[in-house]
């Protein structure tokens, strides 16, 4: 188990090392020796969890996507509600997630014509589309609003205004920017009475995601009880 254990850890080392590389230098002009020495690990050790730069990038790009651990928002009454902090914590994270922004930097790098980048896209869309479906049936969203397009305009936006940001303010404004998407996109999304109750104001992403992390740790305690509730329960001289 510990050697398991270090195994991860030197796998998220490089990961973070490398997103750093990647956001300052872009993936053509980063090298394999640069994210060496961030990462302070031997060549070994590298390769031996990727295979070259590219499935390094890859692993990089896809690091930006939401999972079980660290869902994109917390749970919540209003499915338009979890729409609105995927986005506003995305923004948050950004300012100081250095796997993230190496992750960004990747997947909106046009320079990269030799990476699939389109993975995010695909991934974000998708997510958009279910919240949106699920929104829809709730009676939450408008009737003439078709999930899948309306979650590919969004993605799409989203990634505009992040360039933007990127490129005027180094992402300083991103929240801001992110807030005044929402503001204009929202009311032709939700329905009025949903539309009033959402919370769209400054600082929404910070507090979203301290919701997201206590429900990850309820989470963890409420596993780490069964498990030991299940080691109580075993039979004598069972390990």
């Amino acid at each position: 188990m510990a050697k398991q254990d270090r195994a991860i850890r030197t796998r998220q080392s490089i990961l973070e090392a490398a997103a750093v590389v990647f956001d300052e230098r872009g993936y053509d002009a980063a090298t394999i020796t640069e994210i060496l020495a961030r990462a302070e690990v031997t060549k070994g050790a590298l390769y031996f969890h990727f295979a070259s730069k590219e499935e390094l990038a890859l692993a990089v790009i896809d690091a930006q996507m939401p999972d079980t651990v660290q869902p994109a928002a917390p749970t919540s009454s209003s499915k338009m509600q979890e729409l609105v902090d995927m986005g506003m914590i995305f923004a948050h994270r950004l300012l100081d997630d250095a796997l993230l922004r190496g992750s960004v930097r990747l997947t909106l790098d046009h320079g990269s014509t030799n990476l699939n980048r389109s993975s995010p896209f695909h991934g974000w869309t998708e997510l958009h589309t279910r919240i949106l479906t699920e929104g829809k049936e709730r009676g939450e969203v408008l009737p003439h609003v078709v999930p899948a397009d309306t979650a590919e305009l969004i993605v799409g936006a989203y990634a505009g205004i992040n360039t933007m940001s990127q490129a005027v303010s180094n992402r300083v404004d991103l929240e801001r920017r992110a807030t005044v998407l929402y503001e204009h996109l929202m009311p032709s999304v939700a329905v009025p009475s949903v539309l009033a109750r959402l919370d769209m104001a400054p600082g929404r992403g910070a507090r979203a995601l301290a919701e997201v992390e206590r429900m990850r740790k309820s989470a963890l305690e409420a596993s780490e009880a069964d498990e030991a509730e299940e080691l109580g329960a075993a039979p004598a001289g069972v390990a």
